[in-house]
């Protein structure tokens, strides 16, 4: 018998990963956001993890990806209001949350607009703004799959092109492809807009007093460490580890080491 959550968000279905665990009340949860046109799959390890080390885990298809149907929501903002309802639905009145790229923005706005259900926040992979060049937000409108070829090239870093997977015979790269071939169309540039369009004024912005990790790449070309500057001030109390030789894809290229950093914060 599955133990993971199947429920409904505004009559659409929504599938939960738990990590193989039954849901406890009594526990303490921690909730996975995957990137764009991706889906709960990203975060197998993490999840797997701290689901046998008494943690609820909840790692979300966001609505219209994976195994979650309806169309998918057009903002970030979007997003997190329904990341919100998917918490009420359950009855989790507070949680960690992990978001990776595009889920790091949604992590972020639910911190931000639901200070109040964070009790920690870890952002990998991050950066704000998070910017879309024109190519890839025309090659992505268009459904080319030139936009697939792009991620799939500048989200690894050079020597995860050549190989390195820590599952022998495993290919990361084209892990990704195909994660991204199997989303529907259109979802792919909807959520690569979002990102594009989601903007923060740090200076008149409050600051979001939440415990916050930055795991970084120094190798992302996505969003490089040096584009982190607004999120640091926007969250003071925040710290960030750095993943030596790891791209955008970071639970690909440096599991075993995201994991560590991940125990830390939730």
């Amino acid at each position: 018998m599955s133990t993971n959550l199947h429920i409904e968000i505004r009559k659409e279905k929504t599938f939960i990963y738990t990590g193989a665990r039954a849901f406890d009340a009594n526990l303490e949860s921690v909730v996975f956001i995957h990137g764009a046109a991706m889906d709960h799959s990203v975060w197998v390890l993490p999840s797997r993890y701290f689901a046998r080390h008494n943690i609820n885990v909840l790692s979300i298809d966001l609505v219209g990806h994976g195994r979650s149907t309806g169309e998918p929501e057009t903002s970030i903002e979007g997003m997190a209001d329904w990341v919100i309802e998917v918490l009420d639905t359950i009855g989790i009145a507070k949680t960690a949350i992990v978001g990776h790229s595009m889920g790091s923005l949604v992590a972020f706005d639910v911190a931000r607009r639901y200070t109040d259900r964070i009790r920690s926040l870890t952002l990998v992979g991050s950066a704000l703004p998070m910017a879309v060049s024109d190519p890839l937000l025309n090659s992505s409108k268009a459904n080319s799959h030139d936009a697939i070829d792009m991620l799939t090239y500048w989200g690894y870093s050079k020597a995860a092109q050549m190989g390195g997977n820590q599952s022998p015979g495993m290919w990361m790269v084209g892990g990704t492809m195909r994660l991204l071939e199997n989303a529907a169309p259109g979802v792919l540039h909807n959520d690569l807009n979002a990102c594009n369009e989601y903007r923060i004024d740090a200076d008149q912005e409050p600051s979001v007093n939440v415990p916050t990790l930055l795991i970084l790449g120094n190798r992302d070309i996505m969003t490089p460490p040096r584009n982190s500057t607004v999120l640091k001030q926007l969250l003071p109390n925040s710290r960030t580890t750095i993943l030596d030789g790891s791209g955008h894809s970071l639970m690909a290229e440096r599991p075993n080491l995201l994991l560590d950093a991940l125990i830390t914060n939730i």
